[in-house]
Parts: C-alpha cells; structure tokens; sequence
C-alpha cells in the first residue's frame, strides 16, 4: 500500500485565508474529520481523543489521571501538566474543526470536555502556575461552547433559548473575572464584549411578540412620562395577557 497521500490531497488545495474542512469514512467504516494545512492534512477521530490513543485504556489522559485522583496524595506535577496541556489542544483542533463544520453537537462535548480539564488541573496541579496556564483559556473555551449552543437554536429559530444560552455564558465569563478579582475589567476582556454586542444584535433583530411591543411602549411612555399613553397601554396588555390565559387554559386534543 503507497503511503503517498498526494492522491488524498488531489482536487483539494490549500487555502491560506480559510479554515478548509471537511467530513470522511476511514478504512475502518468511522466517520473522521480532515482539516487541510499547506503541507499535508490533519485526521482526527470524532470521538474520544481526536488522535485515536487510548493511554493505559484510558479515553484520554484527563480520564486516566481522574481515576488516581481519589488517593490521599494525588497532585499533578509539571510533566503531567505539560501532557495535558498537549492532549487538550488536540480537542481545541477538533471542537475548530467541528465549529466550522457546523456539528454544534460535537463543539459543545469537546469545550465542556476541556473546561473539565481546567478544572482539574486548577484542583490538583502542584504549581500555581500551570493552574493559571490552563485557566486562562477559560473564558475562551466558554465563549465558543456559547457560540455553538446559541446558533444551535437560532437555527431552530429560537432566539429566546439562544438569548438563555448567551446569558448563561456571559455569567460564566463574569464568574471568571470575579474568581481572579478582575471585575472592574469587564471592557477588556474580548470574549465577555462578543457575547454582550451577540445578545444586543440578537435582541434588536428578532420577532417580537404582542405582549412584548406593548411592554416596550408602556416603558417609552413612562420614561416620556406620558401617563394618558401609558394607562391606555396598561388597558391594553391587561385585555390581552388576560385572553391568553384564557387561551391557555382551554382543553387541548
């Protein structure tokens, strides 16, 4: 068997300005993920660890080291740190990879799958440098698990789970920022500033309902204080949250 993968590469050139990816059937009848570089591929599996290793029949190094965790004096030493480093940028490569394959399913395994390795590391690691070596990445790995579980639903044209999902991220990166005491830099973080400008384009550009114009008029009227305009639209939203309760309560089929 040639070992020359020019025949693999034929009719698919590398582009320098765009992540090229894509999805094959090994020999084995497995799904893998290919991502082309400028001289060659990189071939991952689409479960377990990406480069198909089973350390002491293990998943993955983090699962093996989670299982000695339990003993009394377990600690992660800086060689043990510097291969978990290695194993975790090889899920970094797939959740890439699999984000712009628009597999939100497989983003959303491999980011939780590395905030359990921060995690970890942050609990057991010998150093207080590889602790923060490994968290840094954090809100990183949060702000991409967001991303992929918000398009998820917007796909589904669901803008209020998204706009959920946005929250929830955005109140992770803030707990980041108040477990190192750097909540009064709120503006520098970029991942924080993608979410919130994501939630106020989301907001500004999705349908709203009745309920909801009428809502936002009551809080104009207010603020303007008109209070004729505000009554009327007080009248309004009281007919209206009435019928749908009615609505609700009627039996369904």
């Amino acid at each position: 068997m040639s070992k020359d993968i020019t025949p693999i590469l034929a009719g698919w050139e590398h582009d320098p300005d765009e992540m090229q990816v894509r999805i094959v059937t090994g020999d084995d009848g497995r799904d893998k993920i290919q991502m082309r570089l400028d001289l060659g591929l990189l071939q991952m599996e689409m479960a377990g660890r990406p480069d198909g290793r089973r350390p002491d029949d293990h998943e993955s190094l983090l699962d093996l080291y989670e299982a000695s965790a339990s003993a009394e004096d377990f600690a992660l030493d800086i060689s043990a740190c510097a291969a978990l480093m290695q194993e975790g940028r090889l899920y970094y490569q797939r959740y890439l990879a699999a984000f712009h394959l628009q597999r939100y399913d497989l983003v959303v395994r491999d980011t939780d799958r590395n905030l359990r390795l921060f995690a970890f590391v942050v609990r057991y690691a010998s150093r207080p440098r590889d602790k923060i070596e490994f968290d840094q990445y954090r809100p990183y790995v949060m702000m991409m698990r967001t991303r992929a579980l918000a398009l998820d639903s917007l796909a589904k044209n669901d803008s209020t789970q998204a706009l959920a999902q946005i929250d929830e991220g955005i109140e992770g990166i803030r707990d980041f920022l108040k477990d190192y005491e750097q909540s009064d830099h709120e503006a520098e973080c970029m991942e924080l500033g993608f979410l919130l400008r994501w939630k106020r384009d989301i907001e500004s550009n999705r349908p709203r309902g009745p309920l909801e114009r009428l809502e936002q008029q009551l809080e104009l009227a207010v603020a303007l204080e008109d209070y004729e305009e505000a009554a009327r639209i007080r009248d309004q939203l009281v007919r209206l949250r009435g019928t749908e309760i009615a609505t609700s309560s009627e039996p369904h089929p």
